[in-house]
């Protein structure tokens, strides 16, 4: 089995009237270690692809098995805990707390756990050095850059050491080289630390950093382009 396997997956909204039906029947193995890019058109159902792998949603129909746990079995609580675990969110907003330093923001996924503060420090020493942002640790968002938010972001989604980082319009908001910067650390977050990585976005230019590009339309994945990495 695949260690992300989508199986049947449909998915279903209700807005005013209409009922809207971003994926229908999908079916997608994601491997260990790669970096699997998903493009498509506003309204695909890309970033519900991905709140259903991160465990945030749940299908109308089908399952989601991530590293041999089906996820749509699990009780609310115990997909939470499952997801705190398991996976790291990289938003296209940063979605930062503009009162706490970059320090700060990095650590808040370990008050999850049960861990001395010498190690929640160790933790988040090494997520900030590992995105470049040592020297920043104590400044607040808005002394930062938008590329600089979002390697705190990142940082963020890493410093629990999740398994699955999944990323969605990570670079949106940034200028061409914050963006091709983003795009270069997640590629390393793969190759350097085997972390598995599933990103949503409009850029094409992630294609050359992924594994492998998936193209989302009308509900269905269509192959697009294999790259070895």
């Amino acid at each position: 089995m695949s260690f992300i396997q989508l199986d049947g997956v449909t998915k279903s909204y209700r807005l005013g009237e209409h009922v809207v039906t971003p994926l229908h029947e999908v079916t997608l193995e994601v491997e260990k270690g790669e970096f699997l890019v998903l493009l498509g058109p506003s309204g695909s159902g890309k970033s519900t692809l991905l709140n259903l792998i991160a465990g945030i949603d749940r299908p109308d129909s089908g399952r989601v098995v991530v590293d041999g746990t089906d996820i749509t079995q699990l009780s609310r609580k115990k997909a939470a805990d499952w997801r705190a675990e398991t996976v790291g969110y990289v938003f296209q907003d940063y979605s930062l707390v503009p009162v706490l330093t970059a320090y700060e923001n990095v650590e808040i996924p370990l008050w999850l756990f049960s861990m001395s503060r010498a190690e929640r420090h160790r933790r988040v020493a090494t997520a900030l050095e590992a995105v470049g942002l040592s020297d920043r640790h104590g400044h607040l968002p808005r002394q930062l850059s938008g590329g600089q938010q979002q390697r705190v972001a990142i940082a963020r989604a890493i410093v629990a050491d999740p398994s699955v980082i999944v990323a969605d319009e990570p670079t949106g908001n940034l200028d061409v080289d914050s963006a091709g910067d983003v795009l270069h650390l997640l590629a390393r977050l793969r190759a350097e630390r085997g972390k598995t990585l599933v990103m949503v976005t409009h850029d094409t230019r992630a294609v050359e950093r992924g594994t492998r590009a998936l193209q989302l339309d009308k509900g269905q994945l269509h192959a697009m382009a294999e790259v070895s990495r």
